[in-house]
């Protein structure tokens, strides 16, 4: 199943036969949860729950199988975990999953979420672009994905002028310094997706973009989505003898200090946006000149220096940023089947268009002064 497959409707969902859903998740760092149920007259039946997780009483298993039982087929996911909790049995332990977990597995059941599998992913490789234009490609392509027009897709970026990229609801006045920015010659670009401000150079960060349907993530938490989204990045550097962690809500660290950081956008069509930077050889000392990185922000990372709180990919792995980027992208591709793909002109075009409309304007640049 790909990003155009029809997903069915309420009413869709009732069986009179003896037709049998069945959905499968495995929890990140966790078990394996199987359901196997019908949906009869719009309510689910003949639920059964299995998996490799542990459960203790025993007897909780068919407490589960008995809240899930007679829930309306257009639960969400929310609703579903809320029932499963309710029908546990005081001091029950889950261990390997969760009510929630149990929620997803549900969901994909009903074809209402989907698996990395469920669907045809793609790449587009490093592309030297405008900042502008990469920022606005962001918007252009999830519109894309949530409409069915593109399949989920990774994008590397790329780019020459040295730029700033701003988060959504980021004041200019207060991330960026003017004197800095003037005299290095920065661009200040503003995205659509929320987080922290990005000092780009040619060639000193690694930069993607994730396009993809809300399904993949249904039921799961908002602060749970970054790690999830970026199992395969922790992959990557693992292999490239890099231990990364996730630091909430959305840091990428590893023993040696912070090395990146994530950004999500999520929009009415069902698209999604998970951006990430990376650092990989920061000038630390213009990084600064150019950005306001005041006391506050510092003060929950353990640390009084905005230096020290980027340690470059390049010192850590001793990689060429291309070494490191065609890991990413093996590892993507083997993982999720992905194939290579590049950018339209028309999406292209699109995207330029939004530069002179919206992200090339002092308007959207200063909609937070």
């Amino acid at each position: 199943m790909d990003s155009m497959t029809s997903q069915p409707t309420p009413e869709t969902l009732n069986h009179d036969d003896d037709t049998r859903l069945h959905g499968e998740y495995k929890v990140p760092g966790g078990k394996l949860v199987v359901v196997d149920l019908e949906v009869a007259n719009g309510h689910f039946a003949n639920v059964s729950l299995s998996g490799d997780f542990f459960l203790e009483p025993d007897e909780a298993l068919q407490d589960i199988n008995k809240a899930l039982t007679g829930l309306p087929g257009t639960s969400t996911a929310a609703d579903i975990a809320a029932a499963v909790t309710a029908g546990l049995p005081e001091g029950a332990v889950l261990f390997g999953f969760s009510a929630e977990a149990v929620a997803i597995t549900v969901r994909r059941a009903l074809s209402k979420a989907t698996g990395w599998s469920d669907h045809q992913w793609e790449v587009i490789p490093p592309t030297v672009l405008p900042t502008e234009v990469n920022v606005a490609l962001d918007e252009v392509l999830t519109e894309e994905v949530g409409a069915g027009l593109r399949n989920p897709t990774l994008r590397f970026w790329d780019w020459e002028e040295p730029s700033v990229v701003i988060g959504s609801f980021q004041s200019v006045r207060n991330e960026v310094d003017p004197d800095g920015v003037s005299r290095h010659g920065i661009t200040v670009v503003r995205r659509i997706s929320g987080g922290g401000a990005m000092f780009m150079e040619a060639g000193n960060c690694i930069t993607y973009s994730l396009y993809l349907p809300q399904t993949l993530v249904d039921g799961i938490s908002f602060a749970d989505s970054y790690a999830f989204l970026d199992s395969w990045v922790m992959a990557a550097l693992e292999k490239l003898g890099i231990n990364a962690f996730y630091v909430p809500l959305n840091d990428i660290a590893t023993e040696q200090g912070k090395i990146g950081g994530a950004a999500q956008k999520r929009l009415a069509n069902g698209g999604m946006l998970h951006h990430v930077t990376m650092s990989y050889d920061i000038d630390a000392d213009k990084m600064v000149e150019v950005l306001r990185i005041g006391k506050e922000k510092l003060s929950d990372k353990g640390t009084r220096s905005a230096k020290k709180r980027v340690d470059p990919l390049r010192r850590q792995t001793g990689l060429a940023r291309s070494a490191i980027l065609k890991a990413m992208q093996e590892v993507f591709t083997e993982r999720y089947g992905a194939v290579e793909s590049r950018l339209s002109e028309a999406e292209l075009d699109e995207a330029r268009k939004r530069v002179d409309a919206k992200f090339g304007t002092d308007v959207w640049l200063n909609r937070v002064p």
